[in-house]
């Protein structure tokens, strides 16, 4: 009995001590927050957390929100990253969406904590809020110098073993940069802009080609890809070799055969903007110049049906042989192939150029040449893997009883996979719409047959009329002919 006494008076003085100890750190605390200025409060804070930092084998990058007046690009990549590689089942989570189109984006919420590796090495993150209206009020009205301070800074804690710090600053944190460019790159919302008098105006751009969508032939649709793909990896090649890193696509082929789409997924693709120029809207080089350097890097240029969108001059001779006014700055082929590979077209970084058109032969062949028209993709009639890739979009299948007799006519009659889509869109029953298929093929194969038919007999009686004529016109002769020998 005596030893529980003992032990519960030991208790008793140990608890007091503790909030005896706790008591005086809260009065220090608050005389110190009540005295103390904030700027020497840091020093403080800062100079115990070197000399903790010398004791650990820990080492802890700190990076703020902001720096100075501009946001800190490498706290919004680590947000960004993070994003990616949290887990879900941590206790207190920050859920957000900025826009319907958008998934849900999780981030960390103050003091919590999470892991990441890399290479092998694990390091450790942590979300720090620290309260900053002290340091505003003593500038003014909580304000800074352009009426943006913060009354609170967030930064991210990034904790490692030291013997890593070589690792962390020289690979980890540029991955981290290289990924969060990536995830920006593929979150963002694209944009499609048209030329109104010198200006460009956007908007959203939401067309949902892609290349897995895309009705045409596999080996050339992998080739635009792979294509695609060697164009973004080379800037350093391109500046190596001293050319503009630009790239120029020739889209030509029958109307409904998928150029629009084409475009649209290469767009989605590579996560360019895609500026549309309407040629007939301009009408002076200098306006066209604008127009063209006032695009962004990243981008895509669009010219559709280049060959009947507008007359452009001739590079050496004026309308109708006169020679062209100097002073008439008006838009020329040489004006447009300046910027497409001369001094213009270094304006800007990282560009497609696309231009379409339904008749290849009437294109002048400057603008055909390799270094402006790089790549000329032909967008031919619905083959049979068209239209494999078509009922799989339309209708989720990928084989039915009705393919061997539709991949025949479609190999017989010419019929673009526009016309295809719409007939396969017309009934959502599938066998329905494919029945209807063949149908329309037959249909369209039989027409073609009376079109040749038709021709044939056209081209017979055009002769017969041409010997008819021919007769009639020789009669007056043959009558003279007959006088003469009366006579």
């Amino acid at each position: 009995m005596a030893s529980y006494d003992k032990a519960m008076e030991s208790y008793k003085k140990a608890v007091t001590t503790a909030a005896s100890l706790a008591a005086s750190a809260m009065l220090v605390r608050g005389v110190v927050n009540e005295l103390v200025p904030y700027e020497v409060r840091d020093l403080l804070f800062s100079g115990m957390g070197y000399l903790r930092s010398h004791m650990s084998s820990q080492h802890t990058i700190i990076i703020e929100e902001t720096e100075g007046w501009t946001n800190n690009q490498l706290y919004d990549a680590a947000r960004a990253y993070l994003a990616t590689r949290i887990n879900t089942d941590m206790q207190r989570l920050r859920v957000s969406r900025v826009d319907e189109t958008k998934s849900m984006m999780f981030s960390m919420e103050e003091g919590e904590e999470m892991a990441d590796v890399h290479d092998g090495t694990e390091f450790k993150w942590r979300l720090v809020c620290r309260d900053n209206s002290g340091a505003s009020s003593s500038n003014g009205n909580g304000r800074g110098g352009n009426g943006n301070f913060k009354l609170e800074v967030r930064s991210f804690e990034m904790s490692f073993h030291r013997k890593h710090k070589d690792k962390a600053l020289t690979s980890y944190l540029p991955h981290i940069l290289a990924m969060a460019k990536k995830i920006k790159d593929q979150n963002r919302t694209l944009k499609i802009y048209m030329n109104e008098g010198e200006s460009w105006f956007a908007i959203d751009l939401h067309h949902p080609s892609t290349f897995t969508t895309l009705a045409m032939d596999r080996k050339l649709k992998q080739s635009v890809m792979d294509d695609l793909e060697r164009f973004v990896k080379r800037k350093e090649y391109y500046k190596k070799i001293g050319k503009a890193w630009k790239r120029g696509y020739l889209l030509y082929g029958p109307p409904g055969t998928g150029k629009s789409s084409m475009i649209a997924a290469m767009a989605n693709y590579l996560k360019f903007d895609v500026y549309d120029l309407e040629l007939t809207e301009v009408n002076w080089n200098s306006t066209l110049r604008r127009l063209l350097i006032g695009m962004t890097n990243r981008s895509i240029l669009v010219i559709e049906d280049i060959d009947c969108t507008v007359e452009l001059q001739q590079r050496d001779e004026g309308q109708e042989g006169t020679k062209p006014n100097p002073s008439e700055d008006k838009v020329t082929l040489s004006g447009l192939l300046n910027f497409v590979d001369g001094l213009w077209s270094t304006s800007g970084e990282e560009r497609i150029i696309i231009f379409t058109t339904n008749y290849k032969e009437r294109l002048d062949p400057a603008l055909l040449r390799p270094g402006r028209m790089d790549m000329h993709i032909h967008m031919g009639y619905c083959c049979p893997e068209s239209f494999r890739i078509l009922a799989s979009n339309y209708h989720s299948i990928d084989h039915h009883a009705t393919y061997p007799e539709i991949e025949e006519l479609i190999k017989e009659v010419m019929v673009t996979p526009a016309e295809v889509a719409e007939v396969l869109m017309r009934n959502e029953e599938t066998d329905i719409a494919l029945e209807g298929l063949i149908q329309f093929l037959k249909r369209k194969k039989d027409g073609a047959k009376d079109g040749k038919a038709e021709n044939v007999d056209q081209a017979v009686n055009g002769e017969e009329q041409e010997k008819e004529m021919m007769m009639k016109s020789d009669a007056p002769d043959n009558q003279n002919h007959q006088d003469e020998s009366k006579d």
